[in-house]
């Protein structure tokens, strides 16, 4: 165990969450979901039973290294690993597993993001152990893909096949392609071939198998990242990053790796996932009332409304009448009130508030 790490990813702003995630204090660090914790403490909660405390690292934006400090008090400060620019997940992941990789050769790490929800813990714990195993035995990369319950176009997909070697575990079979977010007629063909996945966006393998693909897939980033060789794990390293970040480019772990590798797997899983990208997906994920609609505020008062979304301050009264299908929320002076099917607008008012009202609302 003392050779598993995690990378926890941290910097996003989470717009869609507006007006509850702004850009001082993103949705990570809020309990969206009304259980008392925010979505970076269950995302630690999480692993800590896979890793120690102290194997645990955080990649974040520089100005939400006190609140990862804050709400992580048990991971050590030199565990919060700060990025001077966002720029997508390649980057990110290089960095971190450069540094890990330093400390530890034999490291074998899971990746995952902040800020996505997973009810079935134990089943979620028993399928990475799984993949830790898969990984620390062969020159491999693994991606969590879950079961779909529907054909979904907010998710990439992954197709597989058939492992050409015998697996411990059934459930691992080899990448065949990545699919981005299809249009629904799409989506509804992958259900029914029964070889896709949603792509979860986490990641299991060693420290050593990563950075060799880096370096054989997308050789400039590695040769970025492999320059603060002698800088890791020293007081060179903010330095040194800072530099990083303003050279490489912007790409995701999928675009610069996963997709040209050939030494992909993928475990299916029900974990009950959610990425929780938008106020909809939480809908499904909070208890409902009479008339179907999903509230977090203890003082709510709601009269002929179905369907609908609510999350307001507990200590707000709220009284509501006559709404069918729409999304309520409060939070720190700003109110606003959306219909559920064109939520997609929440970015459009995030921008037209910035340039009307300044930034201090968003």
């Amino acid at each position: 165990m003392n050779n598993h790490y995690c990378i926890i990813m941290a910097g996003g702003v989470g717009s869609r969450f507006w007006p509850m995630s702004v850009t001082a204090h993103p949705k990570q660090f809020l309990d969206i979901l009304g259980t008392g914790r925010t979505l970076i403490q269950q995302t630690f909660d999480r692993f800590k039973d896979l890793c120690p405390a102290k194997n645990i690292y955080v990649v974040t934006s520089d100005m939400y290294a006190n609140l990862v400090a804050t709400q992580l008090p048990n991971i050590p400060k030199e565990n919060i690993l700060t990025e001077p620019s966002r720029k997508n997940t390649a980057p990110c992941i290089a960095y971190a597993s450069y540094k890990i990789h330093k400390l530890n050769p034999k490291a074998v790490t899971v990746v995952a993001p902040s800020d996505h929800l997973i009810t079935k813990e134990d089943t979620f714990i028993k399928a990475i152990r799984a993949c830790y195993a898969k990984a620390e035995s062969e020159d491999c990369l693994v991606t969590l893909g879950i079961k779909p319950t529907r054909p979904d176009t907010g998710y990439g997909y992954i197709q597989y096949k058939e492992s050409p070697v015998k697996e411990k575990d059934k459930r691992i079979y080899k990448v065949k392609t990545f699919m981005e977010k299809p249009q629904l007629e799409m989506a509804k063909l992958f259900i029914e071939s029964g070889d896709f996945l949603w792509n979860s966006g986490i990641f299991i393998w060693t420290t050593e198998n990563i950075l060799s693909a880096f370096e054989k897939n997308d050789p400039e980033l590695a040769n970025i990242f492999k320059e603060g060789w002698a800088d890791y794990n020293t007081p060179r390293e903010k330095e040194f990053v800072n530099r990083a970040y303003n050279t490489c480019k912007n790409d995701s772990i999928d675009y610069s790796v996963m997709e040209k590798a050939d030494n992909v797997y993928v475990r299916e899983s029900i974990i009950g996932w959610s990425d929780l990208g938008t106020w909809g997906s939480l809908f499904t994920h909070i208890q409902h009332d009479k008339g179907n609609n999903a509230v977090v505020g203890k003082n709510t008062m709601l009269y002929d409304c179905k369907d609908c979304i609510v999350h307001v301050p507990k200590e707000k009264l709220v009284v509501l009448q006559g709404l069918e299908d729409y999304i309520v929320v409060e939070s720190d002076g700003i109110l606003m009130v959306c219909k559920k099917q064109d939520e997609q607008q929440i970015r459009n008012f995030v921008n037209d508030v910035k340039v009307q009202k300044g930034d201090k609302f968003v």
